[in-house]
Parts: structure tokens; sequence; C-alpha cells
């Protein structure tokens, strides 16, 4: 930003009016000349803050990424529905409103498979197809929760170079405009005074600020256009402020700068924490969804073979091997199976609305979710390794860490400030020549005047500071207490995480030998004649319940590695918010980009597909 600050010519006028319309031009010229240096475009800032989070992702490493978002320009343009000093409200009492009664013998069924149809896409519909990898390219580009983490990281930058500019060099232009008169015997004098001030300050690190002033000052007597009595003349001013005991050295004078750029490391370190912890999220809804599905496609199994199993047991009622009574049971059991799919498939679209929403797509978006094989290897780790790690790795415990020593550092800037003010002043003026009415840039070092002061202030009413002081050492015994503790809980977590994979897996084969003995027992009865039909439904109860609880233990596998990985603080990401292998790991998802993060997903998702 530059200024074009020319000085007055010092030239002898003829008449005193346009003499101080010349004056009023260039002091119009050099406020112009700065409000253009000065424009409204956000672009520098936005370079900027850029350049900030590409630091700080450079020193965090480890896959940290800076967001890389593009925001609008402020139009300043206002809605009429902004400055509604009485905004509408849709209220309407009980008399405006319609209720319409459901007839109690409708098609039920009907309705709940044309309501699930409506939010489901048929496999011949055009639909967005979302795997696991392009669930997490999807929630990485649209994501809310993952867009609102990134603008509070975004704003913690904006704040620390906000505060980081007031430690730069300063530039103020000022200009004000007096009229005066003063009356004798009912006549009056009247005289306009333009005063222009252009300042530069800086605060000095060790504390205290030095200020450099031009001070322009155009005069004019405007009742008497005859006598010369146009007057104008310029200083420069030259002073500081620098305190000797309280509020001095770098470390209480620059609190706020300190604060401000540590508060950025936090920030990055919980954005991208908060990356991981929504990809667990994230996948942990995917398998959910995709354990759902096979909850569907088992009961629809059932259903098919309760069918067949209650053509067989009419026919051997219509037979006479069988009493009539035991049609009823099976039927009965059918009926519950067929409300419980409903109910399943219900499930299924509550899901997968909430899915969609989460990742940012429009709710009419016709989604089709496809199973993937993500099969993570288990961690060979004992408890106390992972403890270990997470100890050293974890982002958040970081955080804890380094802000106790913000409060330490608050303690020693309290008892800084229960000392006694000591502050020393000095300026030096320089003036243009007293005798020259038009003095311009003519200063006359002849008439330079300084000024030097001390200010000692007794520390006789320090009550409310060593109060201050004895709060900052309490919150410090109990941010150190917090710290023990939250240090304590990540221990335990890393240590459980290890053996909650343990018990994932025990699980897992616990419900795949249940299923293998379920469908043996179910094989046995179907070879037998004589089967009682209360004991097939039983094994095909048991077979299904045994189904769905190895699906869930396959979920809970795969979450329950996700979790380690991101208790122990080794989860690393991709760029584009996909999980990322550590040597040794496979995950059997090929982890070629192009074939795993199709470039047309985000316009899939910002746009409605076969609604």
């Amino acid at each position: 930003m530059t200024t074009d600050t020319a000085p007055f010519q010092a030239e002898t006028p003829s008449r005193p009016t346009p003499r101080l319309a010349r004056a009023s031009s260039l002091l119009s010229v050099t406020a112009a000349a700065l409000v253009a240096g000065c424009g409204s475009s956000l672009g520098t800032v936005d370079r900027d803050v850029d350049a900030l989070l590409a630091d700080r992702a450079a020193i965090l490493d480890g896959g940290t990424i800076a967001p890389d978002r593009e925001f609008p320009e402020p139009t300043g343009n206002l809605s009429p529905a902004a400055v509604d000093r009485s905004p509408a409200t849709v209220n309407p009492p009980s008399d405006a409103l319609e209720f319409n009664p459901a007839d109690p013998q409708r098609e039920v069924a009907e309705l709940l498979a044309r309501y699930n149809a409506e939010s489901l896409a048929d496999p011949d519909e055009p639909a967005l197809e979302l795997t696991l990898p392009e669930t997490f390219r999807t929630a990485n580009n649209t994501g809310r929760e993952l867009l609102s983490a990134e603008e509070t990281y975004i704003l913690t930058a904006i704040r620390y170079l906000i505060e980081k500019h007031r430690w730069s060099p300063r530039l103020f232009n000022d200009t004000s405009v007096g009229l005066s008169g003063s009356g004798d015997d009912g006549t009056f004098d009247h005289t306009l005074d333009l005063i222009n001030t252009l300042r530069v300050a800086q605060r000095l690190p060790f504390g205290g600020d030095v200020e450099a002033r031009w001070v322009v000052n155009a005069t004019d007597q405007l009742r008497d256009e005859v006598s010369n009595s146009y007057r104008q003349s310029s200083r420069i001013v030259l002073a500081g402020n620098v305190p000797l005991l309280r509020g001095f050295g770098t470390v209480v004078a620059q609190e706020n700068l300190i604060q401000a750029e540590r508060d950025v490391v936090y920030a990055a370190r919980n954005f991208e924490r908060f990356r991981r912890q929504y990809l667990v999220q994230i996948a942990n809804d995917y398998f959910n969804l995709l354990e759902t599905l096979n909850r569907i496609d088992n009961q629809q199994r059932q259903i098919e073979s309760l069918e067949l199993f209650n053509r067989q047991t009419r026919a051997q009622v219509s037979a006479g091997r069988l009493r009539p009574f035991q049609v009823q049971i099976v039927e009965s059991d059918l009926l519950s199976a067929r409300a419980d799919l409903e109910s399943l498939r219900n499930q299924f679209v509550l899901q997968l609305e909430r899915f969609k929403v989460r990742l940012g797509i429009p709710v009419e978006t016709r989604v089709r979710v496809l199973p993937i094989d993500f099969d993570i290897p288990e961690p060979s780790s004992p408890p106390d390794e992972a403890a270990v790690a997470a100890l050293r790795y974890r982002l958040d415990l970081q955080n804890e860490r380094d802000q106790l020593e913000d409060i330490r550092r608050a303690v020693a800037i309290a008892r800084d400030n229960t000392r006694a003010d000591l502050d020393l002043s000095a300026s030096v003026t320089i003036p243009t020549d007293p005798d020259d009415n038009t003095g311009g840039l003519g200063f006359d070092d002849d008439e330079t005047d300084y000024r030097l002061g001390a200010t000692y202030s007794w520390p006789l009413d320090r009550r409310i500071e060593r109060l201050s002081l004895r709060e900052a050492t309490i919150r410090l015994e109990r941010e150190l207490r917090d710290f023990e503790r939250f240090r304590d809980n990540i221990v335990i977590e890393a240590r459980q995480a290890v053996r909650s994979v343990e018990l994932a897996r025990f699980q897992l084969r616990l419900a795949e030998q249940r299923v293998t003995i379920n469908e043996l027992a179910l094989t046995d009865l179907g070879l037998r004649q004589d089967a009682d039909p209360q004991d097939v439904i039983d094994a095909q109860n048991r077979l299904l319940n045994a189904e769905n609880s190895r699906d869930q233990a396959v979920t809970r596998l795969r979450t329950a590695v996700l979790d380690y990985l991101l208790t122990t603080g080794q989860l690393r990401l991709t760029d584009e918010g996909f999980f990322q292998t550590l040597p040794g790991m496979n995950t059997g998802i090929d982890d070629d980009p192009d074939q795993r993060l199709p470039a047309e997903v985000p316009a899939q998702a910002a746009t409605p597909a076969g609604a």
C-alpha cells in the first residue's frame, strides 16, 4: 500500500482562499491514495491464510493437510428479510389446520413398500453408487462436519494473522476539518482549520510502542479575504513509551501474539485428529449400512425358506401326516418374518437418509450402497506397546501438554502484574519555520522541541493483581491434575483398544461356528420326514440369529481395528480423506487413487442422480 504525500507549494498567493483550496485538494488526494491502496479485495488475505495453513501442515507432517477452501467475496447486499424488524412467523391456530385420518383397514404393507421404494434406488435405476473409497471422497468434499472443522481451523489462523499484523508497522491517515468563530460587538471572525495527520505506529518487542507523525495544519481567516490571513504549517513528531518494570519483557509484552501463534498449532492438530475421527465415524456408518443390508438378505432368505416350508406343511396336512394347527404355526412365523423384513427396510432407509445428510448429499439423491472388501489386518501389539504409541502420537495429548505450558505462562504474567510501574516516555518535534505562512516541507532544525519523562507508580494497591495471581496458581494445579487424568485415560483407552480387537476376533470365530452348526442342524431336520414344524422354524430362527450375529461381529472387528489405529494415534489419511495403509498392512483395496477415487464422484454428490 503506497501513498502520494507531495508537500504544499511554498508560493506567495494572490488570494488566501484559493491557497486553502489547493491545500484541501492536496489533502483529499492524499486520502484518496490511501483509500485506493487499502482496497476491499480479500485476495491478499486469502493468500496469507493459505500460506500460513500450508506452513503449519508442513510442520506437523504425518499426512497433515491444509484446508483448501474458496469463499465468496462479501457483496454487502442485504435482502429485505435481513432488515425486517418483525420477521413473519407461520403458526396458525388449530382451527386453521387440517388432519386427515387414515383408514384402519388400509393396505399398510403396500404403503410401507411404496414409501421405502421412494427412498431406495432400483437396480436398473440411475443412482449415485457409493463404495467405501467413494464415500470417503464424498465426505472429504461435502461433509458438513468436516467443512465446519475446516472453518474453525481457518478462523483460528485469521485471528493469528490479525494479532500478527498488530505487531507490524501500521500506517494511518486522519483528516479533520473545523470551523470556529469569535465575536466582537456583533462582528464575527470565522476561521477554517484543515488538519491532516499521517502517522506510523510500531509496537516494541519488549513492551511499549513508538510512533512517527507528520501533521499538516492549514488555516484560513474567512471573513476578511483582503488580508493575508492564510497560514499553513507542518511538523514531524517522533514519540515513544517504554515500560521498565511491569509489562517489560518479550513474554509479557507479546503474550497475545505468542498465544495466537500457539493456537494455530493447536487448531492444526485438532483439525487433523478430527479428520481421522471423522473417517472412523463415516466408516462405521458405512459398515452399519452393509450390516443392515446383510440382515435384510438374511431375512429374505428366511422368508423364502418359510414359504417353501409352509407349502410342504400344507401338503403334509392334506396327506394326513400333520395336524392342521401346525400350518398356523408356520404361517404365524411367516407373518412375523415379513414384519421384521419391513422393519429392517425402514431401518435401512432411515440410516441411508441420515448418512446422506452427513455426507452433504441432497436427501432426494438416489444412492446405492455397494459392498466392498475391507479386511484390515489386526495389529499384533501388546497393550503396553499400544499405550506407549498413544502417549507418543496422540495429537490431542500433545495439545493438552502444550496448553499446560500456556497456564504456566499465565502464572508468570500474573506475577508480573503485581510489580510497580516505571514508564519512560520521549518525544521529538521538528516544525516548519514559524515565520513562514506556507511552511511546506521547510522544517527548521533550530526550532526542534524534545521531551523526556519517567513515571513511577507505587504498587500501593495490588490486591486485585495478587488475587489474580492466586487464581492463576490454583488454575495451574487443577490443570495439572486434569492433564494427568487425560493422559491416564489415554493409556486405558489404548489398552482397551487392543483387548477390543482380540474380543471382536473371538466373537467372530464363535459366530461363524454358530452359523455352521445351525446350518447343519437345519439340514438334518430337512432330511427327516417326521420333523416337527415348530422344530424346523426354531432351527431357521437360530440360523437367522447366527447369521446376523456373524455380520455384526464382522462390523465390530472392522470398527475395532480402526478404533485401535485412532486411539494409538497411528491412523493416517490421504489428501482425499481416504484410509492410508501403513507398512506391512494390506486392506484388500487397490491403492491406486485413480481407481478407488473416481473424479466424477463430487459432481454426482452435488446433483441428484435419478431422483
